[in-house]
């Protein structure tokens, strides 16, 4: 059985055990692509740790020695991920020690965030559109480069809110499957307990009609 870290900080059993070697595989494969696209090599492989943890928490220890990495790769690498809003510092119950957690819906509020910056460069590019005067070739450049950051900025927000909905009905979906898994189980114990205990009766049953019989054949 695999352990699970809560909000609490403690540690729990759930579902198969898994292959560490194939999760550090999947950790430096998603980092890698991150590297790629231009994140921080250190900070991409922090926050694939993150993204491969069931709690997505970990401490600045646990990161060290989860990715082989120094204290001050570790310190470096939390820090860029805070100051571009993908992570987050809490204090770890009960201890002095910092603990970094992803925020919750990390690629909503990526796409969200995206949104914020396509609206300023939208602003600034129509201003620059009627400084240059939009029946100039720079002008006019710009305006269709503001209409097409505005026609981004629409299809995004309406993507965003068709994604909500979608987000609530896979919750939804999964909150179902995992109730009939609990009453699957529940069922299973009750089964397995009630055959235990027609074993056990049975062998008493039996037990005492063969005292029964001795004592008749004495």
């Amino acid at each position: 059985m695999r352990e699970m870290r809560t909000m609490s900080g403690t540690e729990h059993a759930v579902g198969a055990p898994r292959d560490p070697e194939a999760v550090s595989r999947f950790t430096e494969r998603f980092a890698a692509e991150m590297t790629e696209a231009g994140m921080q090599r250190a900070a991409a492989r922090v926050f694939a740790a993150l993204t491969a943890s069931d709690d997505a928490s970990m401490t600045s220890a646990e990161l060290s020695e989860r990715l082989s990495i120094s204290p001050a790769a570790v310190s470096g690498a939390v820090r860029y991920l805070i100051q571009v809003n993908m992570i987050s510092r809490e204090r770890d119950p009960g201890t002095r020690r910092d603990r970094y957690r992803l925020y919750p819906d990390i690629w909503y509020g990526t796409f969200t965030a995206r949104d914020r910056i396509v609206h300023r460069w939208a602003t600034v590019l129509r201003d620059g559109a009627d400084t240059l005067g939009r029946d100039t070739p720079a002008g006019e450049r710009m305006a269709e480069s503001v209409a097409f950051f505005e026609f981004v900025q629409e299809e995004l927000l309406a993507m965003m809110d068709r994604w909500k909905v979608r987000q609530d009905e896979l919750r939804a979906r999964a909150a179902k499957t995992e109730v009939r898994a609990g009453t699957e189980a529940h069922a299973e114990a009750n089964g397995n307990a009630e055959a235990n205990g027609n074993a056990e009766a049975n062998g008493n049953a039996e037990a005492n009609g063969n005292a029964e019989a001795g004592a008749d054949r004495r």
